[in-house]
């Protein structure tokens, strides 16, 4: 199983665990909500875990233009 982490917005590869034994109470998914879990966690048929966050540089985006954050999608 792995564990890999894309932004939301780009797309961007943010970072990977390969055969990673880990609970997901290690990685803190039981602070979300069930919305948040539906949005932001995958569940593969591989049995990879894909998990959308937001990489440094759309997140410096958001910073530099809040009207941002009323967009799905503000990369282009």
């Amino acid at each position: 199983m792995a564990i890999r982490y894309e932004c939301r917005h780009c797309g961007k590869a943010i970072g990977k665990l390969d055969n990673f034994a880990v609970e997901e109470h290690d990685l803190g998914f039981q602070a979300l909500t069930n919305e948040e879990r539906l949005e932001m966690i995958e569940y593969e048929q591989n049995g990879d875990i894909k998990v959308k966050a937001i990489c440094e540089n759309c997140q410096e985006a958001l910073e530099r233009n809040p009207t941002f954050h009323q967009l799905d999608s503000f990369i282009q």
